[in-house]
């Protein structure tokens, strides 16, 4: 079980880390959103952080 938590912490945080280099504060932010409404069971602010996370991949299209 240690083993588990331990790999999907680093996943994580790397993944965090990823989103913060390449979409910055903004990017972290959305990521965060979509966990809290995740985590809280409130699909209106993970909507709102998937929309923010879209918004940031699609902005070199737009």
């Amino acid at each position: 079980m240690p083993v588990i938590a331990l790999i999907s912490a680093v996943v994580v945080v790397t993944v965090e880390q990823l989103v913060q280099w390449r979409y910055g504060a903004a990017g972290l932010l959305g990521l965060l959103l979509v966990a809290v409404g995740i985590h809280a069971k409130r699909p209106g602010v993970s909507s709102a952080g998937a929309v923010l996370l879209a918004l940031l991949v699609a902005r070199p299209a737009l």
